[in-house]
């Protein structure tokens, strides 16, 4: 009878505890390394919206921006791994710790800190400029960067950031010398070309292309291998003779160590989150191709991306923050 009573007393008090285990029992915070308005904030907030009806829990979005998302994806690195804290980063998650070496500076994270879960969005970069600006072709723009070394300025969303290296990787296949003004994300940056603070951006096409179809903004090109879908006219800078090639993917990521079971329903949840139909529509408005992949492709994905970033990284050297 003793041994019954202590069975049944362990199971009473096991009851609760394997319930509080369950995952999730309370809201996740998805963290976007940039403030609101740009690629990882628009692709973000709609795959938390979808990836809720799937967990049955709240996902709050925290924008921690700046130093060119490090900030963000530092906070991850660091954060508690039980799956209550993911991140909606963008590629330059590969580019910092790049950066950093050249400076001979400690990162504030590296890449093994991270365990991916599912690639979202995957799109070249649009080079852009001010609709009443003087340049109407890619020709023009850098036959005037030619005569005026430095005079012809770009903002960002941070020094190494995604935006700051497709403006130098174009900038040195070019030849030409623009001058970086880098703000805290994509979002401020296209606010400062569109007020008229600097001269043009590369951009997402998610950010740009509303300001593009409203009249306000004029795309050159774009860092494709092919043409963009949404703006069939726009050459890319491979077909201008310009070799220079770069993607904005988003990409969900949670710390590393964080349990196989609990990434495991992230991962499911992400994979019903790009399946459903309201995620697809909006997505679809701001025209950006889903490009999912599952955690295991998605990390063959991002080696092979992150090398041919820290190549482009050492091609660019050394780049001063000159604000």
């Amino acid at each position: 009878m003793k041994r019954i009573a202590c069975v049944l007393l362990l199971a009473l008090f096991a009851g609760p505890a394997l319930a509080q285990d369950a995952y999730p029992s309370r809201h996740i915070t998805m963290v976007v390394p940039f403030p609101p308005g740009g690629i990882a904030d628009l692709t973000g907030r709609p795959t938390a919206f979808a990836m809720e009806k799937a967990l049955k829990q709240r996902i709050i979005i925290e924008n921690k921006a700046g130093a060119g998302g490090a900030i963000g994806m530092a906070y991850l690195a660091n954060a508690k791994p039980d799956g209550y804290t993911i991140m909606m980063a963008l590629s330059s998650i590969s580019i910092i710790p790049e950066a950093e070496k050249l400076f001979e500076r400690k990162s504030p994270y590296q890449m093994d800190q991270f365990t991916p879960i599912a690639l979202i969005s995957a799109d070249p970069t649009v080079l852009v400029v001010r609709s009443e600006s003087p340049w109407k072709t890619v020709k023009d723009l850098v036959d005037d960067a030619k005569k005026r070394p430095t005079k012809i300025s770009f903002s960002s969303s941070g020094i190494y950031g995604t935006l700051h290296m497709a403006m130098e990787m174009f900038a040195q296949a070019a030849d030409i010398k623009l001058w970086h003004v880098p703000y805290t994300g994509g979002g401020p940056a296209m606010n400062a070309l569109v007020g008229g603070h600097v001269d043009a951006l590369a951009s997402g096409p998610a950010a740009v292309i509303g300001q593009i179809k409203g009249g306000k903004l004029r795309a050159l090109a774009t860092w494709g291998d092919k043409r963009l879908a949404a703006l069939p006219d726009v050459p890319t800078l491979k077909e201008l003779g310009y070799n220079a090639e770069f993607y904005i993917w988003s990409g969900l990521f949670a710390p590393a160590g964080t349990p196989a079971a609990v990434v495991a329903t992230l991962r499911n949840a992400a994979k019903q989150a790009v399946a459903d139909p309201e995620f697809k529509a909006i997505m679809a408005k701001i025209e950006t191709p889903i490009h999912y992949l599952d955690a295991p492709e998605f990390q063959k994905f991002w080696d092979q991306d992150a090398a041919m970033l820290a190549a482009a990284v050492k091609r660019v050297g050394k780049v001063e923050d000159k604000k």
